[in-house]
């Protein structure tokens, strides 16, 4: 790894940590960041599946099937879905090459009993697990994604190394992650007058979380090896029917900007929600509008081992 990225990565990651400890429900004893670079604070604000899915879930389902294309997937595979949450990629891959085997792990276990009781077929299947440690032999894999998820991984470097020792030798290892400086429009906007109205809240904005700008999710895979590295934008657009599809998912508590709209008193709620009604709307009661949504895309090769 060179030293100015790794230099912006471990900053990131440590800014996030900070992040998530203050994202934690109040009432319970102040953790150190060493304790709060773990699992347990991702659950905290990626736990309620139903929640998940209205906020994020159906944008997840409308990228996947890009995802799969990038990753070259084909009906002889069997692939590996690295933080399947509530089974996005996974049932899309499955629709798209129905001989496809598809395994997915997620350290949620509400996340894996949502997407197993959705499950199409046997051939696939969810299992709760940790990124980080995965409880799988080696070379088992021709492909691995992730989608939505490395950035959220306490150690990516230690994930991505998990991802290559169970893909075979000539597999890919793939994966997504928004743009959230500048391409996730619904998240940019939400950010924007969040923190417009208390600027002391900026260090949540997700536009500072890791992995998340152009070269970066590349230059992570040939630091550890990949090959043939390739890195490009995948995007779609986000259809909201009105403003109430957009805001109301927010107060599901679901990620960092969820956590962030379902902890504020009645009064900073109704500030928010007027201010991105302004932003979205205009001078509009109420009507439909699109947002668009880019995340960049990065595949490699696992070489021979």
């Amino acid at each position: 790894m060179d030293a100015p990225y790794s230099r912006r990565s471990s900053a990131h990651r440590w800014a996030w940590a900070l992040v998530l400890c203050m994202l934690a429900p109040t009432g319970r004893a102040t953790r150190t960041p060493v304790a709060v670079n773990a699992m347990p604070q991702q659950r905290e604000i990626f736990a309620e599946s139903d929640a998940y899915e209205r906020f994020m879930g159906r944008w997840s389902r409308r990228l996947a099937p890009l995802l799969v294309k990038f990753a070259s997937v084909d009906e002889r595979d069997s692939v590996l879905d690295i933080g399947s949450g509530t089974g996005a990629l996974a049932f899309a891959l499955a629709e798209a090459i129905p001989s496809v085997r598809v395994t997915g792990v997620d350290p949620s276990s509400a996340y894996v009993r949502y997407a197993q009781a959705r499950t199409p077929s046997d051939r696939v299947r969810f299992l709760v697990g940790d990124a980080q440690a995965l409880q799988i032999p080696d070379a088992t894999f021709d492909k691995t994604l992730s989608l939505l998820v490395m950035n959220f991984i306490p150690d990516p470097v230690k994930a991505l190394r998990e991802m290559i020792r169970v893909t075979r030798s000539g597999g890919i290892v793939a994966a997504a992650v928004w743009d959230y400086g500048e391409g996730m429009e619904m998240l940019r906007v939400f950010w924007d007058e969040a923190v417009a109205l208390d600027s002391t809240i900026a260090v949540r904005d997700e536009r500072n979380m890791p992995l998340c700008r152009r070269g970066e999710l590349a230059a992570l895979w040939r630091a550890n090896g990949l090959q043939q590295v390739e890195e490009q934008p995948i995007a779609i657009d986000l259809s909201f029917v009105s403003f109430d599809d957009y805001w109301l998912p927010f107060r599901g508590g679901q990620g960092p900007a969820g956590a962030h709209a379902a902890s504020l008193s009645e009064t900073a709620r109704v500030a928010l929600e007027s201010k991105l009604r302004r932003r979205l709307l205009g001078e509009r009661q109420e009507g439909a509008f699109t947002l668009q949504a880019r995340a960049w895309a990065v595949k490699g090769v696992v070489p021979a081992r």
